[in-house]
């Protein structure tokens, strides 16, 4: 039986969030090498102020012979370029400079905040509205870049207990190796496999299909994650037999995906799938 409690997730696992970890065991006052001393995000916000600014002052002594249309598109350019951060607050500002600072040196009267030319009016507005679009597109693309790299831990920490299960490792290694796995992908400060058992003490549970249930009362755990008040449990099964459970201890403000709950259903399943075959060697 295996009762030792995890604090931390094991080496070797891809789900461990290593350099969150890193920039917690600073201590207060103290700058880490390598750490920028600007934050990016305040760096992205100057970018999107000063940068369409910069662009538009070097064109501006061209645009006697510069129609305006190509230095829209120039500015164009610099809103792309800043929005590829994936910054939504710096994609706006960008957008808002370069349309500002278009309509005051590209647009008549020039050096001054006025236009009156629709035609003028209707390229600043199209520069404003572009630059919002690409910001969105940039936002939405760096999004599904980070879902990417999260499932792909997630299969990674599945295929981790796969090799486990074939290569024969014994049950305390493998759900200690699950207990490991499930410690960042919950945001769990404690996990313990407890063979055999099932319900004692009454905690919440979480289900086969990712869905948490708790004693006496409703739970959404797409709204309020996992219980903070009580344990969780989630259960072992193989072939309809109960292998045992993984009590888990949330952190303050776990609240894991619906898609991490599943993953950390598979992983209970690959381990409840190799104690099974454990048990049917040891009958023989």
């Amino acid at each position: 039986m295996s009762a030792d409690l995890h604090q931390a997730p094991r080496p070797g696992t891809r789900l461990v969030p290593l350099a969150r970890l890193q920039r917690r065991q600073g201590l207060p006052g103290q700058s880490e090498p390598g750490r920028p001393v600007i934050d990016r995000d305040v760096l992205a916000l100057c970018a999107g102020f000063a940068v369409p600014l910069a662009v538009a002052a070097v064109l501006a002594p061209f645009r006697a012979s510069l129609p305006s249309t190509d230095a829209a598109l120039c500015l164009v350019l610099v809103v792309v370029a800043v929005a590829a951060g994936g910054k939504r607050a710096a994609g706006y500002l960008a957008a808002v400079s370069a349309a500002a600072w278009f309509d005051f040196f590209f647009t008549t009267p020039y050096d001054q905040f006025a236009i009156n030319n629709r035609t003028e009016i209707e390229t600043t507005v199209l520069l404003l509205a572009i630059g919002v679009a690409v910001t969105e597109i940039a936002v939405w693309g760096r999004r599904q870049h980070a879902a990417a790299s999260r499932r792909a831990g997630y299969l990674e920490g599945i295929h981790g207990a796969a090799r486990a299960v074939a290569a024969g490792d014994s049950p305390v290694t493998l759900t200690d190796l699950v207990c490991g796995q499930l410690t960042p992908l919950l945001s769990l400060k404690s996990c313990q496999f407890q063979p055999g058992a099932a319900g004692i003490g009454s905690p919440a549970r979480l289900l086969p299909d990712g869905r948490i249930t708790v004693p006496r009362q409703s739970w959404d755990a797409d709204r309020d994650g996992l219980p903070q008040s009580t344990e969780t449990e989630l259960l072992a099964e193989a072939g309809g037999l109960l292998q045992g459970r993984f009590l888990m201890a949330a952190q303050p403000g776990s609240h894991p995906t619906r898609e991490q709950r599943l993953v950390a259903v598979a992983l209970a399943d690959q381990a409840a799938a190799a104690l099974a075959s454990t048990r049917r060697a040891d009958q023989r």
